[in-house]
């Protein structure tokens, strides 16, 4: 999951040129959101190990749809890493409830 950060995150620096260009400059506003949005997901990402990380992400993944105040290619990078991370949690989930009924192919006894 942090890898998955560490990547959104390449993509929001990428948006930096794009919304210089297209979108009429950067401004504060606009600077500062991507500018906080960018040291956030680094701190973000080193804390993958803790109990409500996923939680965590998928709120960030509505700052970054809230982008489309700045420029509509911010927002889309948003819906579609919301579509990640809704993958990620869902195949999290069923790992987690596989684990718990012992159906995972690591768990069973070796030759059966």
């Amino acid at each position: 999951m942090a890898g998955t950060l560490i990547l959104e995150l390449i993509v929001l620096v990428l948006a930096f040129p794009i919304v210089a260009k297209v979108a009429g400059g950067i401004g504060w506003g606009s600077g500062i959101y991507l500018g906080v949005l960018c040291v956030v997901f680094i701190l973000a990402s080193g804390m993958q190990k803790r109990r409500h990380a996923l939680e965590v992400d998928l709120v960030l993944q509505l700052a970054v749809i809230a982008g489309f105040a700045i420029h509509w290619s911010i927002g889309v990078v948003g819906i579609i890493f919301l579509m990640v991370w809704l993958y990620i949690a869902y195949v999290k989930r069923d790992v987690e409830k596989r684990m718990a009924t012992g159906r995972l192919p690591g768990q069973r006894p070796v030759g059966s």
